[in-house]
C-alpha cells in the first residue's frame, strides 16, 4: 500500500510546489482576471448594463432605429441572465468558497435553500432576469396591440422589476445585517446600495411604461427612458466595484 500511495503523494507534492507561483500571478490581478467567477460576474453584468443603458438613450435622444434598440436591450438581457445565474451558482457552492471557485470547482448546479439570506436574493435575481428575457424579446416584434403589449411586454417588465427591487433588498440587508444601515466605507455597502438603486429607477421605469388604452401611450415615455438609463449606470457601477472587491475577498482569505 505506501508502494501505490507515493507516487500520488509525491505528485501532490510537486503540484503544491506548483501552484503558488501560478496562483500568484493570478491573484495580484483586479481588472483582467477571466479564471475567477467574480471577475465573469462583474463583467457581464457591466455588458448588459451598457447595453440597457445605451438602448435607453437612444430611445430617449437618437434616431436609432426601432429594431436595433430592441435588439440591444435584448442582448443586454441575456448578459443579465448569464451573470445572475453565475451568481446563483456561486451562492449554491458558497461553502467552497465562492469567491475562489475555478473552472474545475463546478460540482453543484442545483440546491434548495430558501432560508439562507444570499441564496433567496441570487435565485430571485435570476427569476427577474428570465422575465426581462422574456419583456425584451416580446419589445423586438412590431405591430403589437395595446393588449399584447401590455401582456407580453410590460406585464413582465413590471415582475422582473419587483424581482429585482426584493433580490436587491435582501441583499442589502445581508450587508448589514438590517434592513437599513450607511457603511459607506464598504465597498460592498456601495455595491448593494448601487444594485438598490437601480432597481429602484428599474421599477420607476417599468410604472410609467403602462401602455393607456385610452390614448395607446405609455405614461410617461420620457421617465421610463430616463429610469432605465438611470438603472443601467447604477448596475454599471455596482458591477464595476465587483471586480476590486473579489480580488479584496480573495486577499484576506489567503
Amino acid at each position: 500500500m505506501t508502494g501505490t500511495r507515493r507516487p500520488a503523494t509525491i505528485a501532490r507534492m510537486r503540484s503544491y510546489a506548483e501552484v503558488p507561483a501560478r496562483a500568484h500571478t493570478v491573484r495580484t490581478g483586479v481588472w483582467w482576471r477571466p479564471d475567477r467567477m467574480g471577475w465573469w460576474m462583474g463583467v457581464l453584468f457591466g455588458i448588459g448594463s451598457s447595453c440597457f443603458a445605451v438602448a435607453a438613450i437612444a430611445s430617449q435622444w437618437a434616431s436609432a432605429p426601432r429594431p436595433a434598440i430592441g435588439v440591444t436591450f435584448f442582448v443586454g438581457s441575456l448578459f443579465f441572465t448569464t451573470a445572475a445565474g453565475l451568481q446563483f451558482h456561486e451562492a449554491i457552492n458558497v461553502e467552497r468558497g465562492p469567491e475562489h471557485l475555478t473552472r474545475a470547482a463546478f460540482h453543484r448546479w442545483w440546491s434548495w435553500e430558501p432560508k439562507r439570506i444570499d441564496w433567496l436574493a441570487a435565485a430571485i435575481q435570476f427569476v427577474g432576469t428570465l422575465f426581462f428575457n422574456v419583456n425584451t424579446f416580446a419589445g423586438m416584434q412590431e405591430g403589437l396591440t395595446t393588449r399584447q403589449e401590455l401582456l407580453r411586454v410590460w406585464t413582465p417588465d413590471i415582475v422582473g422589476s419587483i424581482c429585482f427591487l426584493v433580490a436587491s433588498e435582501l441583499a442589502y440587508a445581508e450587508v448589514c445585517h438590517a434592513w437599513l444601515c450607511f457603511k459607506d466605507r464598504t465597498r460592498s455597502w456601495w455595491i448593494a446600495a448601487l444594485n438598490m438603486l437601480g432597481s429602484i429607477a428599474f421599477g420607476v421605469s417599468a410604472v410609467t411604461s403602462l401602455i393607456v388604452p385610452s390614448t395607446d401611450e405609455p405614461v410617461s415615455a420620457a421617465i421610463a427612458n430616463a429610469g432605465t438609463t438611470v438603472g443601467a449606470l447604477c448596475f454599471l457601477a455596482g458591477a464595476a466595484l465587483l471586480l476590486p472587491e473579489s480580488a479584496e475577498r480573495e486577499r484576506v482569505a489567503a
